[in-house]
């Protein structure tokens, strides 16, 4: 979609991707240009896509124009990727062409690629195999790219803190793991300081993810 818009466009990457809710998905985006562009002008004739965040990364001597968008996307599973992760293959990634897709993904057995494969040709027409390799580990999987340091940047070192605690000791996991006491401890704080930051954190956070809902809501 956004490649149509800007023909100039030398490829497209998805560095990051997770679920937010009720079909939305976060997504972050390499864009490589030959020249520079507005990321709001470019994204505001998409109607399933809404701009969260947008970095320049590269200066005005390159060669080519490197950005780094933030999206939200209102569809259920978005576009290869949601291909990709009902066939429980892992992708490790994925790159926009003029040319066409580009992907790298890690699956269990070979059975598993093959119907794989089959509904990447039934879906998009056209599939080549580039290359496979046996190997013990899967790699980095897309989703160790960039958008977490749009969060880390939007919230305090101590709701950080709180929360990566909370996600390493397995409170947010079902059944938990830990109880707030047991993060408490571990912080060295008293659980009412903990349930204040907890709760500041996750609403920070949720502030960040539904950012445009309200707007977006009255307007449609």
């Amino acid at each position: 979609m956004l490649a149509s818009e800007l023909p100039e466009i030398r490829r497209i990457e998805f560095e990051n991707a997770f679920y937010a809710a009720e079909g939305d998905w976060i997504e972050s985006l390499l864009v490589i240009s030959e020249s520079t562009f507005d990321p709001e002008a470019a994204l505001a004739s998409l109607s399933r896509v809404e701009l969260f965040y947008s970095e320049r990364i590269s200066d005005d001597e390159s060669d080519q124009q490197a950005y780094r968008l933030t999206v939200v996307a209102h569809e259920p599973y978005p576009f290869l990727l949601g291909l990709i992760l009902r066939e429980k293959a892992i992708p490790n990634r994925l790159v926009l062409t003029p040319d066409g897709f580009n992907g790298v993904a890690t699956v269990a057995e070979w059975d598993d690629f093959q119907r794989l494969a089959d509904k990447l040709q039934e879906q998009f027409g056209e599939f080549e195999l580039l290359s496979v390799n046996q190997v013990e580990t899967t790699g980095a999987p897309l989703g160790s790219g960039q958008l977490g340091r749009v969060v880390r940047n939007e919230l305090s070192r101590d709701q950080l803190n709180v929360l990566q605690t909370a996600h390493e000791l397995g409170y947010f996991e079902t059944p938990r793991r830990a109880s707030a006491e047991d993060i408490a401890t571990e912080l060295d704080i008293a659980q009412s300081t903990l349930s204040e930051r907890l709760r500041l954190a996750e609403n920070q956070l949720f502030d960040l993810i539904f950012s445009g809902d309200q707007d977006t809501n009255e307007t449609g």
